[in-house]
């Protein structure tokens, strides 16, 4: 147990592995955030591992697969220790290929069998029964032990986990995007699937390492985004300065902060930071030792309520994508 009690391991839904508390998000390391630097790949899972850092998060398309093949080698020889997870994005319309997507992504990472498969998004252009039900056929197969979706909507998440239970729904939840408490959440518990969280450091927004400026260098996928840009930025990382001040209060980073008040949210959360410096990785963990006192909690969801971040999370053609 941790320092305030909670879990050093969370279950993915009521049915799933058991993982620790905070995950790894490995899209960073090959995709999305520009050229910075950071410490070997094969160390820092190495050391997650050894930390219990057990689910480890990727997808076929980050690096054109390449994050995939790095995570294989990384896993090498030890994969009873690992749980992955895995996205895949196929054709519109095209079931047959979520099938070869699986297997792909069998080769890249040289198991037997994905811990975890979901569609990056969900299709909307096919019933999401029909989605499910090729899934499903995966697992019964053997290729896949557990199916999830990512960015789904209450409704549904309700009829896909009808065809075939869900063991996990993976959304964006942090301090800077909170929607998911309004339905997904709830719908969530009410049918025992857990909820994996991406991006739960705001994108880097909760890390303090954008500074005052907010300058991104070429190539950061975050560009594009609206909530990093002109005055929505500068808005933005005003809020970022109270969860720097509550932690400096505390002796603690923003980071360490941020992934304790989500790890507050529920023992059905895991969180899944990117991290690509060994101190990051190391500071992360540190996040189940902390107790979040009242005033702090008060403090962040006051700071964070509705209507108080500005700009989308995503490009408008990002947001069109999204299942309502």
């Amino acid at each position: 147990m941790s320092a305030d009690g909670f879990s050093l391991q969370r279950r993915l839904g009521s049915s799933g592995p058991a993982v620790g508390a905070i995950g790894f998000g490995a899209m960073g390391l090959s995709w999305g955030y520009g050229q910075s630097e950071g410490d070997d790949p094969l160390e820092l899972f190495a050391r997650a591992l050894e930390h219990g850092v057990t689910l480890i998060d990727t997808a076929g398309f980050y690096g054109r697969g390449e994050n995939e093949r790095l995570i294989g080698r990384a896993v090498a020889g030890r994969i009873e220790r690992a749980v992955i997870s895995t996205k895949y994005r196929t054709p519109p319309g095209d079931l047959d290929a979520i099938a070869a997507a699986a297997q792909a992504s069998l080769n890249r990472l040289g198991v037997e069998a994905l811990d975890v498969f979901y569609p990056a998004r969900v299709d909307r252009s096919v019933a999401i029964e029909e989605t499910v039900g090729a899934m499903a056929e995966l697992v019964t197969a053997g290729y896949v032990r557990h199916i999830g979706l990512c960015e789904a909507g209450p409704e549904t998440i309700r009829r896909a986990h009808a065809v075939h239970p869900l063991t996990v729904v993976q959304t964006e939840y942090s301090l800077f995007t909170r929607e998911p408490e309004g339905a997904v959440i709830p719908t969530l518990r009410a049918l025992d699937i857990g909820l994996v969280a991406y991006c739960p450091l705001g994108r880097g927004l909760l890390t303090s390492s954008l500074g005052q400026a907010g300058a991104l260098d070429r190539g950061d996928s975050r560009s594009d985004i609206p909530r990093f840009q002109g005055e929505n930025l500068v808005r933005n990382l005003a809020l970022t300065r109270i969860v720097e001040e509550l932690a400096f209060e505390r002796g603690i980073s923003p980071s360490r902060l941020a992934l304790a008040w989500l790890l507050h949210q529920g023992e059905d959360i895991v969180p899944i930071p990117g991290m690509r410096k060994l101190e990051h990785l190391e500071d992360n963990l540190r996040a189940v030792e902390v107790v979040l006192d009242r005033d702090a909690q008060a403090c962040l969801d006051e700071t964070f309520a509705t209507g108080a971040v500005a700009g989308e999370r995503y490009s408008p053609q990002g947001m069109a994508v999204l299942d309502g």
